[in-house]
Formats: C-alpha cells, structure tokens, sequence
C-alpha cells in the first residue's frame, strides 16, 4: 500500500453503504459520481478487493465491504469527537449539536425550552432528529448523533445515559366515562377495558402494557395508532382508553373537549428520561450542561432528577461570556 487511506475516501464509502447508490451518495458529499466513484475504485485497489457488489438495480456490501464500513464509522466518529473536543475547551455548548428525541417526547418538550436554551447558549445551533429508540440508537452507535433523549434504560454497552426526569403516566378516558368520575384511578380499575396502544417500535407501547399488565383488553394485532394525537382522538371517538404522559396532556387538540384525563394513584406509574450518548464522546461534558439546563427548566408535569455533582449553569454562563 504505497498511498495512505483518506478520510474522504471512509466518506465516500460509508455514504455509498448508507444510500446503497453511488448516484445519491455523490449527491449527498457534494462531488460528482465519476469523483466518487474513483475515490471508492482506488480505495478497493489499496484494500486489495472489492468492497461492493455492483449491479443496475441495487449496491451489495461484500464481507469484506462490511468490514470496512464498520470500522470507517468509528474512524470517522473518533475524528468528528476529536474537532468536537477542541471546540468544546474553547466555548461549551457552542456550533452544532445533533440531539435525537423519541416522537412522544419531542413536540411536547422541546417547543417549551427552545427560547430559554437560545438565550442562554447563543451560539448554539441544535439539529433536532426524531425517530423511534432503536433507529436513534444506531444513529448514536455510528457517531451520527452527539445524544438522544430516550426513555430509559438504554441497554447497550456502547452508549451511557444520565437521568434527567421522570415523566408520570395519566389515564384518557372518553368524557362520560365511568373512569372519568374518579378523582385518581389504579390499573385495577382498568379491568375489561380496550386499550388503545401505540403501534409496534414505540417504547411506549410496551410502557403501557408494563402498567396494565392484565387489566385491560388490548387489540395488539389489529390497529396500533402512529402518533399520541392519534390515540387521543380515537379516545375521543369512543374506541377505547389509553395512557398519555404527563407532558401530552397538556398540549391542545381538537379532542381535548371529549376526553377526560385522570392520576393514578400511587404508586404513579412513570417513564424515566435520560440523555444517551456514545460510551467515550468527547461532548460528554456538554452533554451533562444540557442535562442540567432540562433539569432547571422544565414544563409543569415532568418531575426533575436531583444531582449533586450537576455543574452550575450560571458560573458556567458567565465563565463562557468571559472566554467569549
């Protein structure tokens, strides 16, 4: 091998693993395809095989183009946590920060705190990512994410969490409803009733049926809903009962005529919120600033997880101010 191996050649590789087209991942780096494709054809030339199979209809990884690719990922993470590392020292919470956040936390968190992180990280350019766990969990694994708000635990090796709140579950019920005259309900009062679920890859889903155990009557083979509106207007409709959390209870829609929301009473059944991250990121120290900024700033709702050791966001602030 009389030539070093570029990062851009890695580029050019994961890319053309990640669109399984050499047309879209030369859009996608910004270069022409026959650029592209020759820095791919003379990396293959190094390596001394052919890392994928090529055809009309589709791009095919050969073993070992999936080797390659694994290990230009964590190449390619490890460059991007050394830049990110440097720009940490000189200004935290500063340039882009790539968050991921499940779909049943996100629009009803985030629109809350944006403003206040805004004026108290100025500089900070945050790219939201909302998916289901497992997709955001690879997202972390391959570096394509600094952290993700996930519903815990994270039971990977790879990533480290730290708790931030705890979110309680309510009970929504159609207005009328025989649950909806009790002042708090236990899942025991849940006994021969429909519950309307999440559809499969929500952790959700499996939160909910946590909660109810054998309670109440689920469907989980015929309709899972798409999104926590879409459960709350099928309660609305009179389909079934289903378990919100705290923080989508308060976010208007047009069913919240025709629902009633209720407490359990304790022990409140609850989901734990945490920021996930890649196990040895350098934003680690970052990451733990926007845990405590969450914490501080929370929604109605949402119950903070106390840490001793939680850096001082003021003395951090001003500390900032000064560098800058």
């Amino acid at each position: 091998m009389n030539q070093p191996i570029t990062l851009r050649q890695l580029r050019y590789v994961v890319a053309v693993a990640d669109t399984r087209h050499f047309g879209r991942a030369a859009t996608a780096c910004h270069i022409s395809q026959p650029s592209l494709s020759a820095q791919v054809q003379a990396l293959e030339e190094m390596l001394g095989g052919p890392l994928f199979e090529r055809s009309k209809r589709r791009i095919i990884l050969t073993p070992l183009g999936e080797a390659i690719v694994a290990r230009a990922r964590r190449i390619l993470a490890e460059t991007q946590d050394l830049l990110l590392a440097a720009r940490d020292q000189a200004a935290p919470l500063a340039g882009d920060f790539r968050l991921g956040v499940i779909p049943t936390l996100g629009p009803y968190l985030l629109p809350r705190l944006m403003q206040a992180l805004r004026r108290t990280y100025p500089d900070l350019r945050l790219y939201l990512r909302e998916d289901l766990t497992d997709r955001l969990v690879e997202r972390l694994r391959r570096g394509e994410l600094e952290a993700a708000l996930l519903a815990l635990p994270a039971d990977d090796p790879k990533l480290e969490s730290l708790a931030v709140f705890d979110e309680p579950f309510l009970l929504a019920v159609p207005t009328g409803h025989r649950l909806a005259r009790a002042n708090r309900v236990t899942p025991g009062d849940l006994s021969g009733e429909h519950l309307l679920l999440l559809e499969d890859g929500h952790c959700l889903r499996d939160q909910a049926l946590e909660v109810c155990r054998s309670a109440a009557r689920t469907e989980t083979d015929t309709f899972g809903a798409t999104s926590l509106s879409t459960l709350r207007e099928m309660v609305a409709g009179r389909i079934g009962i289903t378990l919100l959390p705290a923080l989508a209870c308060t976010a208007p829609t047009t069913a919240d005529g025709d629902i009633a929301v209720r407490p359990f009473d304790a022990p409140v059944p609850s989901r734990r919120i945490g920021l996930v991250w890649r196990r040895g990121a350098a934003r680690r120290g970052e990451i733990e600033m926007l845990a405590e900024f969450l914490r501080q700033h929370l929604p109605e709702g949402a119950v903070p997880i106390a840490r001793e050791d939680a850096p001082d966001l003021s003395e951090l602030a001003v500390g900032k101010a000064a560098a800058g």
